[in-house]
């Protein structure tokens, strides 16, 4: 797991670096506009064999000082360099007017206003105007600016120091009029940790590449902080047990006839994902059609609560799937029977197990139990939590604005069990605060993954874990970046059957 910040954390840290004496205000700058030059020479190494042009923008903070000093530095590798102002020079902060003195001292500053005036063909735009901390709108001088260099110098490649200017970087949402940062940015460089709103939409989809510039700062925020499902949750797979028992049995819920195929998906990403047997609950319409389409899976009747109750009097069932393909009526029975008429086990509520509830929410809740895992998408997420979802979709006027991370966190407390809230920005949260973020952008951008029947498999997977005794918590995080990963396997083209079978692939290629 990689530790994401939030603006706040972030000046906290460098705040206490700084009160210790561990490192003053002018080295980290020296060092944030060093790791930009060098972001900018690994992104694009042609860029490091010969002088460039490059058009500087500066803002009245300590992010504008960054940029003083990689405007010092390309013009010391040889670069031409423009620099602009927006802000009174006299009224920058101790530190970012000490590199605006010693630019000053090598080259010329002009007003923001002036943007337009310049028609100087550049290969470099260096956005340092306003970094992480913002929580207002582009001022207009800085909003012209932007749009005149982009219309003018299609292709130029852009560079933002710690954040792109306009984003509020708690929740990757424009801050004001959604039109106001509607550009691509090449490259963003971020100092010591990534910052929370890169790693969610719509920042995410709006930048190419991420990277991470390590200033000398150390420690973390321990459970405070928000992190980014990497690649190391997967080795909470464990180990091979010695019969198909010890890795559990995911019974999973299906439709009727003509509506078995999401159930079937989920029970196979359930087998393909470890768990030791899997079993699907059929009503007697269905039967023929489920038992001509599956061999390893097996089959129980299962038309109601009643036959539910029955089946799971088998104290090996450990883990339930109830949703896909589930039927909104027939699945409130049997939601409320899996989770509050038997011995509660864990249960993955998906799709029409999500919906059933809209009218009843609260009844809903109080049905559930910690064992649960909740998978919304975000029409089903509004359906549930329509006040959360409502808060969350509201344009972003002032920063910090309430991101997907606090809706999931909101919601994840009110279920008292986790919430994971699909999407490329997949984001997971427990009941007492824990949240991570599994991204499909970046490295990682995947929108073949946008295929009818890939939530159906991601249920599965995360049941299947469950079955094998992984933590709620840790199931979902697991599989979502199991499913990220076997849809960048496998490719444009992916259908959600290939998902569960490209899984073997990705195993080995971990080591497992």
């Amino acid at each position: 797991m990689t530790e994401l910040l939030t603006a706040a954390q972030m000046r906290a840290m460098e705040k206490a670096a700084i009160e210790s004496g561990q490192v003053t205000g002018l080295e980290l700058m020296e060092r944030a506009g060093r790791g930009v030059i060098d972001a900018v020479f690994a992104e694009w190494p042609d860029l490091a064999r010969a002088p460039c042009r490059a058009l500087v923008l500066c803002g009245p903070g300590n992010n504008g000082g960054d940029g003083f000093v990689v405007a010092r530095l390309l013009k010391e590798w040889g670069w031409e360099i423009d620099v602009f102002l927006y802000g009174d020079p006299a009224k920058l902060p101790p530190d970012a007017k000490a590199n605006h003195d010693r630019w000053q001292a090598m080259g010329a500053i002009a007003a923001m206003s002036a943007v337009p005036s310049n028609d100087a063909r550049h290969d470099l735009l260096i956005d340092a105007v306003f970094g992480t901390g913002l929580t207002r709108p582009l001022p207009a001088d800085v909003r012209n600016a932007f749009q005149h260099v982009f219309r003018s110098q299609a292709g130029i490649r852009f560079v933002g120091v710690d954040s792109a200017s306009g984003i509020c970087m708690d929740s990757g949402k424009p801050l004001g009029d959604r039109a106001d940062n509607p550009f691509q940015r090449s490259l963003i460089v971020q100092f010591h940790r990534g910052k929370l709103g890169q790693y969610l939409f719509p920042e995410a989809g709006a930048a190419s590449r991420v990277r991470i510039a390590d200033i000398g700062l150390s420690g973390g925020i321990g459970a405070q902080g928000v992190k980014l499902v990497t690649e190391r949750c997967a080795h909470a797979l464990g180990k091979p047990q010695a019969h198909k028992y010890a890795h559990g049995h995911a019974f999973v819920l299906s439709g009727g006839a003509g509506h078995t195929g999401a159930a079937r998906l989920a029970a196979r990403g359930a087998l393909r994902i470890g768990a030791g047997l899997v079993t699907l609950g059929v009503p007697g319409s269905a039967q023929t059609e489920v038992a001509g389409q599956v061999t390893a899976i097996m089959l129980k009747r299962a038309d109601g609560p009643e036959e539910l109750a029955a089946v799971l009097e088998d104290g090996r069932i450990n883990a339930l799937c109830l949703g896909p393909g589930l039927g909104i009526e027939r699945a409130r029975g049997l939601v409320r029977m899996a989770c509050g008429g038997v011995e509660p086990r864990p249960t993955v509520l998906d799709a029409d197990a999500l919906t059933c509830f809209s009218d009843a929410p609260d009844e809903f809740f109080a049905m559930l139990h910690e064992d649960c895992v909740l998978t919304p998408h975000a029409g089903e997420f509004a359906r549930l939590f329509p006040d959360i979802a409502e808060r969350l979709n509201a344009a972003a006027e002032t920063g910090p604005a309430y991101s997907k991370v606090d809706a999931t966190r909101d919601a994840a407390a009110r279920a008292g069990c986790v919430v994971l809230f699909k999407g490329p920005d997949t984001v997971i949260a427990a009941p007492d605060g824990r949240c991570s973020i599994s991204l499909a952008a970046y490295d990682r951008a995947a929108p073949w993954l946008a295929t009818a029947g890939s939530g159906d498999v991601l249920a599965g997977f995360i049941t299947g874990l469950l079955a094998r005794g992984v933590d709620p918590m840790q199931a979902a995080e697991t599989a979502a970046w199991l499913h990220v990963e076997s849809a960048l396997s496998f490719g444009p083209g992916l259908i959600a059957e290939d998902i569960p079978e490209e899984l073997p692939r990705v195993f080995r290629a971990l080591g497992l």
